[in-house]
């Protein structure tokens, strides 16, 4: 057997004892790492075990053929110029070593601490989200080293990056509500202008979140429908939170009583109906205090309007109905008109 011929042979041998040793030293740190508090040391072996016992074998063939010229001729442009140390094939096997490695742990980064991260969250946007990202960092990862192990053997990559660069933009046209939708989500999950439950207001929608996805909201209706609306349409328009900052809920009462009324007089009594609707209800809050003012000489009426404090905007309607009856029982005891629109007809008879 030629000399060459041996040394390469013991040249690969001696590579893949010593993965063998490197594979038994990382499964050892993974026990170890296992033991620590925190997941990133298992991450980095995770990422780096399995392409370094690669790695060591790639390396021992590489020296065995170059080192030894065990390569037919015909072959010798695959590792470059070996007089002058060229080292495209290599260089190619530690690119994609290296895009291995980078996207193994990078997705084992957007899985742990992504995945810990969302589970701090409400909104299930960040949960669609993850998957997404993951996808793309792999995509992107490897594309940068198809370009690389491209530009290694002297191949022009502009035809590609301008393709790229076309395919990308006209994707981008196509799915721009989509991606308009998913950003949209993700600034709702960011921003956090409504969660869960949270009753808003948006156009002439008005219920309860319901449910927070990638690419729409759904909010239940007081008539118990279901509005779905698109994310895009929620961060570019006014969106009315009863909840933030938080439940309680100012409510107006307006009032009109006839001209001649005692205007100081209907104030008061007013506000002794605020103050038994604390005392009686479990709605009304106490601070702030409640409140009248007289607000205006209508054409046929002095308006004005009672203020006071719902604990739960949930109560709005049962304060205004609890009012609106008092106020129309004490107005008819105390004998105060509530005036109404009316139109006097007079009719006068002409002479022949």
């Amino acid at each position: 057997m030629d000399t060459n011929y041996l040394y390469a042979l013991i040249t690969v041998a001696t590579g893949l004892v010593t993965a063998g040793f490197a594979h038994v030293i990382v499964k050892w740190l993974q026990k170890k790492a296992g033991s620590t508090d925190t997941l990133l040391d298992d991450i980095i072996l995770l990422a780096v075990g399995k392409p370094l016992v690669v790695a060591i074998i790639a390396i021992s063939i590489y020296i065995a053929i170059t080192a030894f010229i065990i390569a037919p001729e015909s072959m010798h442009w695959t590792f470059g110029d070996i007089s002058f140390s060229g080292y495209q094939l290599l260089n190619s096997v530690f690119y994609i070593l290296g895009a291995w490695i980078l996207t193994i742990f990078t997705n084992n980064v957007i899985i742990t601490y992504g995945k810990w991260v969302v589970s701090k969250t409400e909104s299930d946007i960040d949960d669609q989200l993850l998957p997404i990202l993951e996808v793309f960092s792999k995509y992107f990862i490897w594309f940068i080293a198809i370009l690389l192990i491209l530009t290694e053997f002297n191949l022009d990559i502009t035809p590609m990056l301008a393709g790229a660069g076309i395919g990308a933009l006209a994707l981008a046209l196509a799915a721009q509500e989509l991606l308009g939708n998913f950003l949209g989500g993700a600034i709702i999950t960011i921003d956090k202008p409504f969660k869960v439950g949270d009753r808003i207001k948006y156009d002439s929608y008005f219920g309860d979140v319901v449910e927070i996805k990638a690419r729409y909201t759904r909010i239940r209706t007081l008539d118990l429908q279901i509005v779905t609306i698109p994310n895009s349409k929620l961060t570019s328009n006014v969106i009315l939170n009863y909840a933030l900052p938080d439940v309680k809920i100012k409510v107006r009462i307006p009032f009109s009583v006839a001209y001649g009324s005692d205007i100081k007089k209907v104030k008061q009594m007013l506000l002794d109906l605020a103050h038994e609707a604390i005392e009686k209800t479990s709605w009304v809050m106490m601070d702030p205090a409640p409140s009248v003012y007289f607000l205006e000489f209508g054409e046929s009426s002095l308006n004005g309007q009672l203020i006071l404090y719902a604990y739960n905007y949930d109560n709005l309607w049962d304060v205004q109905d609890y009012m609106n009856i008092r106020i129309d029982e004490m107005f008819r005891k105390e004998g105060i008109e509530i005036p109404f629109r009316q139109v006097d007809i007079r009719l006068r008879t002409l002479g022949t």
